[in-house]
């Protein structure tokens, strides 16, 4: 590992660079809240948004849910190679550093969910926390937003998917617990490495891979089904860790695991690029021509069905250790499907019971 001697790296972030986004800022008319940071005074500021709507529709034939929602915008977490990071423009915020030190969120996630569940239309369908930022990042702890929504969702018997890489997720056990007897729930937990110096420089305040590991095990000791995302795979930086990362997932219960390779769009390959030039400059380029080389000679690639794993030789090499892992390590193990209909029976008027 090259060790970063630059005067003005932020440590603790992912980003390092604030690039400039194309919308005006915008103003909020509550105050925010600031957490002290150790780190020359880079604080982390926590502004209450207040949507009217919770749900979105997954339109994407590339992700199975049928809908995402996310009680969080921006992420403490600090992903370098975050697809997230070029939504925070839009509330007027940089893609980069701004991305983890301004986090919105909605106290009012958990009322819209149940509002909208209730409507006598609604046909359930699993819905994805975490379709854009984790719901599982640092400020949850003391908001606890994401354990509203699983109270609700647990109240009306409606499927969910989680998708974190917080082994905060283990607080809500009970909760999970009682969903999964009903196979109302499916944990995703992401392991981009099993290094722990590269987790730390590339995901700064995430869990770590003990704390990952130990997570999939205790939910799998409890009956909650866990995939584990090897996500993003990263030409010349991880790849060469597919199998072991696999084989440490299955011994730790995973029941299946599916993989993407890093895609670059927007503002995220400039901040991706300041990022490995300053923490891996032997091998910088190397990673970038590897990465443009799984998507057409680009960074970025924003095509369904071919985005998420890329073409060309090199995308599939992965692909090809990404199927031997899964016959090596999974291939006596099975997942089950989602029970949709205990949340319809939950609406049925009583009369309609007793037919």
């Amino acid at each position: 590992m090259t060790k970063i001697t630059q005067p003005n790296y932020w440590k603790g972030r992912g980003a390092q660079i604030n690039p400039a986004g194309p919308y005006a800022q915008m103003i909020y008319d509550s105050e925010p809240v600031v957490e002290e940071e150790d780190e020359r005074d880079l604080k982390t500021e926590y502004l209450e948004v207040h949507p009217k709507t919770i749900l979105n529709k997954v339109e994407s034939p590339d992700i199975g849910m049928g809908y995402s929602m996310n009680p969080y915008q921006g992420c403490e977490h600090g992903c370098v190679y975050c697809y997230a990071r070029n939504t925070h423009p839009y509330w007027g915020y940089s893609a980069g550093m701004e991305f983890e030190q301004k986090i919105l969120y909605k106290l009012n996630a958990a009322q819209l969910l149940e509002e909208q569940i209730r409507k006598p239309n609604w046909q359930p369908m699993p819905v994805m926390l975490s379709g854009n930022t984790d719901c599982y990042q640092p400020i949850e702890k003391k908001l606890k937003l994401t354990r509203q929504i699983l109270e609700v969702l647990w109240k009306h018997r409606h499927p969910v998917g989680i998708i974190t890489k917080n082994s905060l997720i283990l607080r809500d056990l009970d909760l999970l617990t009682q969903l999964a007897s009903c196979q109302l729930v499916k944990v995703s937990i992401s392991v981009t490495t099993l290094d722990e110096s590269l987790r730390r420089a590339l995901e700064p305040r995430t869990a770590s891979v003990k704390s990952r590991l130990s997570a999939i095990r205790t939910l799998s000791q409890h009956g909650i089904p866990v995939n584990v995302m090897l996500a993003p795979i990263i030409p010349g930086l991880n790849d060469h860790e597919i199998l072991e990362m696999a084989k440490a997932v299955s011994e730790a219960g995973a029941q299946s695991i599916y993989y993407t390779v890093v895609r670059l769009n927007g503002d995220v390959a400039e901040i991706f690029k300041d990022w490995i030039e300053k923490n891996r400059p032997d091998r910088a380029d190397r990673v970038l021509n590897r990465i443009r080389d799984c998507h057409g000679g680009q960074l970025n690639d924003s095509r369904f069905k071919t985005r998420m794993t890329g073409e060309g030789n090199i995308a599939e090499m992965i692909r090809q250790q990404y199927e031997l892992a899964k016959r090596l390590y999974f291939k006596d193990k099975s997942t089950t499907p989602y029970n949709l209909e205990l949340h319809r029976q939950l609406k049925a008027p009583p009369q309609l019971s007793l037919f």
